[in-house]
């Protein structure tokens, strides 16, 4: 189970340092070089503005392009990278990234392939799962008896 745990450590880590990276340099897979944040683009006006849906969406579609948004998701995304990949402060990651999935989820309301569901649920639970995994290696098993 450790491993099973490591590995979806890793790899919510190195998605999300990734999607970091790809915004602030524009290595053209989600991001062209022309729109990279260090560039003076938006790393939230594509999403927010053309992928919103649903009941939020002028809610979302209004922070689209706001620098303070952008500041706090580019932090977000390099936070919860990070913790991930090194593990450290792998619970507050873990529960910044559970946040920012839900919110993107909400952005999408409704799902395309089914009526609840769709990966930012899948990705919050992990999240969730490796908060408690974290949570739990300083538990004293000796006081749950």
């Amino acid at each position: 189970m450790k491993k099973i745990i490591t590995a979806l450590r890793i790899t919510m880590g190195l998605m999300f340092a990734w999607a970091f990276l790809d915004k602030l340099f524009g290595f053209g897979f989600a991001t062209t070089v022309d729109k990279a944040w260090i560039n003076g683009g938006s790393p939230t006006m594509g999403f927010l503005s053309f992928a919103t849906k649903g009941p939020f969406a002028d809610l979302f579609k209004g922070m689209a392009g706001v620098a303070l948004v952008d500041w706090f998701f580019m932090m977000g995304l390099l936070f919860v990278g990070v913790t991930m990949l090194i593990n450290r402060y792998v619970k507050w990651g873990a529960w910044a990234g559970a946040v920012m999935v839900i919110l993107m989820y909400l952005a999408v309301l409704p799902p395309e392939n089914h009526p609840l569901l769709d990966d930012h649920i899948v990705y919050a639970l992990v999240f969730l799962l490796l908060a408690r995994q974290s949570s739990g290696s300083n538990r004293h098993p000796e006081r749950e008896k």
